[in-house]
């Protein structure tokens, strides 16, 4: 198995040491954050592992492995650091699949004082670095392919909602970022999607963009997904032109998403409401919460504007090299569990 995989991990190799060249010539200092942390993040549907610190006489202190380095990064920022990259092993519980493992390797990076579609441009070069190094020239997933070298495809979620599921979003959504989950039921309904009596709007949203939008992304040329709806986009500053969406965006490629990037929200008080409104999510669906990590929001009113991105590493190694389970790009996957 691992002579198979072993081309496969060589790339990985290459790889990271070519976007390792990249971030130092774009003066990026690379920074290395704890894995153990008060809080792994404040999102609803993502998943921690727990686990527990002990004195010397015996004292528990309650940790998390960290699902992103993102508040460690954003503190960096507070303490007066300008362009940040970090290669960070991340853990996320309740994932695994062909493109999903519970740790993985997150490549995120940070500009101060830039706006969010400079981590747009940097996006494409990367990706066209990648398919450079290991000789590929493209992008491919199970036999869909996208070229890096084309201009990338950008569309907002709204265009994207209207062309491939025939659904104005934004009506469901009001002009101070609330949302009307009725209407977004009832036009989901009218395309012949499922509907169930305790969907929320952000369940709807879901099921629309994993079922209609995302297997259409990416083909041929990258795409970029942008202009979030402003729930759907936690950390995020909203947008200039309209207070419904967000700065966010997500790059796809062969259907496959593989980064996520902010005009980060430094509004201290609007960052607590927000992770509030996620964890009362959480609770409603999950019967669990996460401690909100205070040292965070203090650190905001500190951080200078800036964008931020997370890209998913092992996925950006598969489609570059072509293969087609994440397992196949890591040196020593997590043990089978569960069967």
């Amino acid at each position: 198995m691992h002579a198979d995989r072993r081309p496969f991990l060589i790339g990985r190799n290459a790889i990271q040491a070519a976007l390792r060249g990249f971030f130092a010539r774009e003066d990026f200092i690379e920074v290395d954050t704890a894995v153990l942390q008060v809080s792994p993040g404040n999102e609803a549907h993502l998943h921690a592992f727990a686990t527990e610190a002990l004195t010397t006489d015996g004292q528990k202190a309650p940790f998390y492995l960290h699902t992103s380095p993102e508040f460690a990064c954003k503190k960096l920022l507070a303490a007066g650091e300008e362009r940040i990259s970090c290669f960070a092993h991340v853990y996320r519980n309740r994932e695994r699949g062909p493109l999903h493992h519970p740790e993985f390797t997150m490549l995120e990076w940070y500009r101060a004082g830039e706006s969010y579609e400079s981590l747009m441009m940097d996006c494409v070069r990367i990706l066209a670095l990648a398919t450079e190094t290991v000789k590929t020239g493209k992008l491919a997933y199970r036999g869909a392919e996208s070229d890096p070298f084309a201009g990338p495809e950008r569309i907002s979620v709204a265009e994207a909602f209207e062309r491939h599921a025939g659904i104005d979003l934004l009506a469901s959504v009001a002009a101070d970022g609330s949302t009307d989950r009725d209407h977004l039921a009832a036009e989901t309904k009218r395309v012949g999607m499922r509907v169930a009596d305790d969907d929320g709007w952000a369940d709807l949203f879901s099921r629309v963009l994993v079922e209609k939008i995302e297997p259409r992304l990416g083909f041929g040329c990258i795409t970029i997904l942008d202009e979030y709806p402003i729930s759907e986009a936690a950390l995020a500053r909203p947008s200039a032109h309209d207070p419904r969406v967000a700065e966010r965006f997500e790059l796809y490629a062969c259907g496959v998403e593989l980064a996520n990037g902010f005009g980060e929200l430094t509004n201290a008080a609007e960052q607590r409401r927000r992770f509030e409104i996620e964890m009362a999510e959480k609770a409603r669906v999950y019967g669990e919460t996460y401690p909100i990590d205070e040292d965070f929001l203090a650190a905001l009113p500190l951080m200078p504007e800036a964008s931020g991105i997370a890209l998913g590493f092992d996925r950006l190694v598969m489609l570059a090299t072509g293969a087609s389970r994440i397992d196949q790009v890591l040196w020593a996957p997590v043990a089978e569990y569960g069967r």
